[in-house]
């Protein structure tokens, strides 16, 4: 397997993803990394961000609405996704690496992992119903 050059562009991505919490679309990170990279293409942040999540430096979360969101916390954890307002959460909880156990039990195959997304409304959307 080939291996990729590092780039300033891969690491400025890669570092801003790790500063926020906010799960960001390419589109929010090339609006960012673009301030210092003004001639960075929306498809040099996509190339980068695959290349992450291929590497397991990020983590891509897909929303059932086409978009797609960015992760920089790679351990294993859990999301929140507000029906109203769209923003994605982490969840801080005990971990259910259990229900890999369960699914098996009565699965003739073998289960490596799961995604589970929680969803309804965050606090902030929760206080206008």
């Amino acid at each position: 397997m080939a291996t990729s050059r590092r780039s300033k562009q891969r690491d400025a991505i890669k570092s801003y993803l790790m500063s926020t919490t906010a799960h960001p679309t390419a589109e929010t990170i090339y609006g960012n990394i673009k301030k210092e990279f003004p001639n960075i293409s929306l498809g040099t942040v996509y190339r980068n961000l695959n290349f992450l999540v291929e590497h397991g430096e990020a983590l891509r979360i897909s929303c059932g609405d086409g978009s797609e969101h960015f992760d920089g916390k790679t351990e294993p954890h859990n999301h929140f996704l507000c029906r109203s307002c769209g923003r994605i959460i982490d969840l801080e909880m005990d971990g259910i690496d259990h229900i890999d156990i369960i699914a098996n039990a009565g699965f003739n195959g073998k289960i490596e992992d799961h995604v589970i997304y929680f969803r309804g409304l965050c606090g902030d959307c929760q206080k206008y119903r």
